[in-house]
């Protein structure tokens, strides 16, 4: 009982009376009895107080049956075996040096319990601040698709396709828009070249099957055999054209050395006869040939010859496709298709129809003195002879009309600009939905922006860089070439690294600026990264991820992936 008293803090303390002599105390029995009745009512409530802990940390403890003792072992909660010294009830209790815990099956109880509860506290934070980001905006309802009343059989031909094949905005494009015309009740084709380069990408084709329908393309001075390879995929017809010239090591539009394939123009001079012949030659189980009345839809100069193919010959020679009707597709105009003009008889076009490709370049764009700047161009052929011709965005319709943004063609769209349009490129809003994202941790919408900032918390990880919601992250996804922009980061980059920032960058193209990348990486390690190449997944992840999107392109047609971060 004494060190139970000497723990004690009273509520009441009674003061001896001193008596007239220095250092002697002098109490009657009376008062001692009194003192000595306070002091154990104190501790009885004390002892009270004690059992009625106990009684409540039971209600807690857990009905699991605790993991059988071995011979031998003390008891959970004892030091035998130990040097430590058991702690005393008042050293438990009293003293408070270490909270009562109970013993045994109480004690184990206790701490589960307790982990329950942080756990507790840790979901209720995160649903505080998730709530503190609630927009209070109605995310809008998918989409809902009508059938048309007219439906039409149309030819997508492009030189890439995702999933297949992708350096940019036109494979997306033409790997989605047809799916969503089937859904209105269109037939869609795509023709695309059988790329085979050996890499991880070769397998997306590993679904495609030999059609057996092979045809003759008369070009470059002979006949050329090409194959067909077909993918049905979300009811759209992906039709592959198979010939050596794909089947490669390298790049889709250059070498291993990052240079232009010499042949480009054979290749797709290839691929746009072949496209033509298809919907001739290729028969559908169970739905026959597409025929000769579709809508063929020419993606850039690489499928720029298919309308002059369709106007030239099979209409005036071969008596076929007088219903067909051509679009030509511009999203790009920097990049023409041009060769010297002597290559003109390479393209299998008959003579009379040389004036649409011919074009001379003004003369300070001219080699020497001496060039006079003639070649054939295969996109201002395509513009000439095409029923109409879009660009994917009305502003671009409007710029490409223009000497800054037309590059040499701006006096022929001028001239058939009532055949001119701007269509604004779409998106799968499947693929790019933040709230099924499959390549993101963390589902969010317009309606609560939590997942975003989570996000952002897991891509700073994967980055190894430091996890701080208070430092903006930067993004950057795209082609590394001139239009692109860059090389405007990394003449800036000095200036940025100065600020609190972190920098993520993520794109394929110049050599020059992929190692810039690595070296910006290597110098500003705790605040840079660079990913040479592309990586849909991890494209995905930065999107969902960063703060703010960079941009900096000198011109930019339509831009798909402002459109990817605005979803």
């Amino acid at each position: 009982g004494g060190d139970a008293v000497c723990s004690v803090r009273a509520t009441r303390v009674i003061a001896p009376r001193k008596n007239a002599r220095r250092g002697v105390v002098m109490s009657s029995m009376d008062e001692l009895d009194a003192e000595a009745a306070a002091v154990m009512e104190q501790i009885r409530q004390l002892q009270e107080a004690n059992e009625k802990l106990k009684t409540d940390m039971d209600l807690f403890a857990m009905p699991e049956p605790l993991p059988e003792r071995p011979e031998g072992a003390p008891e959970p909660g004892s030091t035998q075996g130990t040097s430590a010294p058991k702690s005393s009830f008042s050293a438990d209790v009293l003293g408070m040096e270490m909270p009562y815990l109970g013993e045994g099956e109480t004690r184990v109880g206790f701490q589960h319990f307790d982990k329950v509860e942080n756990e507790k506290a840790r979901v209720e934070a995160m649903q505080v601040e998730q709530a503190a980001r609630v927009t209070g905006v109605t995310p809008r309802p998918p989409p809902k698709y009508e059938k048309t009343e007219w439906p039409l059989s149309i030819v997508f031909v492009s030189s890439e396709v995702t999933p297949w094949s992708k350096t940019g905005g036109l494979a997306d494009v033409c790997g989605s828009l047809p799916r969503e015309l089937v859904k209105r009740g269109h037939r869609v084709m795509v023709v695309s070249p059988y790329y085979q380069r050996g890499t991880k990408e070769d397998q997306h084709f590993a679904g495609a099957f030999d059609t057996c329908s092979n045809a003759e393309v008369g070009l470059f001075g002979g006949s050329h055999e090409v194959g067909f390879m077909h993918q049905v995929y979300d009811g759209v017809d992906f039709v592959f054209v198979k010939h050596d010239c794909y089947e490669r090591p390298g790049g889709i539009y250059v070498d291993l050395e990052g240079q232009a394939w010499p042949d480009n123009q054979f290749r797709y001079t290839l691929l746009s006869h072949a496209a033509c012949e298809a919907p001739l030659k290729i028969n559908f189980e169970g739905k026959g040939t597409y025929g000769d009345e579709v809508v063929f839809v020419a993606n850039d100069w690489h499928a720029g010859l298919v309308p002059l193919v369709i106007a030239s010959k099979y209409r005036q020679y071969w008596n076929t496709y007088h219903n067909a009707r051509t679009i030509t597709v511009i999203h790009n105009i920097l990049h023409q298709g041009s060769e010297p003009a002597t290559t003109f008889p390479n393209l299998g076009i008959p003579d009379d129809w040389y004036w649409c490709l011919e074009y001379q370049y003004p003369e300070h764009m001219r080699a020497h003195e001496l060039d006079l700047g003639l070649v054939v161009n295969i996109l201002k052929g395509a513009v000439a002879t095409s029923d109409r011709v879009l660009t994917v965005s009305e502003g671009y319709a409007e710029e490409i009309c223009t000497p800054l943004g037309g590059k040499g063609l701006e006096t022929i769209l001028t001239e058939r600009k009532h055949r001119l349009d701007g269509v604004v490129n779409g998106i799968d809003l499947d693929e790019w939905n933040p709230a099924e994202d499959e390549f993101c941790e963390f589902p969010y919408d317009v309606s609560n922006l939590a997942g975003k900032l989570m996000n952002k918390r897991a891509l700073q990880r994967e980055l190894g860089f430091e996890v701080r919601d208070d430092v903006p992250l930067l993004g950057f996804i795209g082609r590394l070439d001139w239009q692109k922009g860059p090389d405007l980061i990394r003449d800036s980059i000095a200036e940025m690294m100065n600020e609190d920032v972190q920098l993520v960058m993520l794109g394929s193209g110049i050599g020059e600026l992929e190692g810039f990348m690595q070296w910006a990486e290597n110098t500003y390690n705790d605040k840079f990264r660079g990913w040479v190449g592309f990586n849909v997944p991890v494209a995905h992840r930065i999107t969902a991820g960063c703060d703010i999107l960079l941009m900096p392109s000198r011109f930019e047609p339509c831009g798909l992936n402002q459109l990817y971060a605005m979803r």
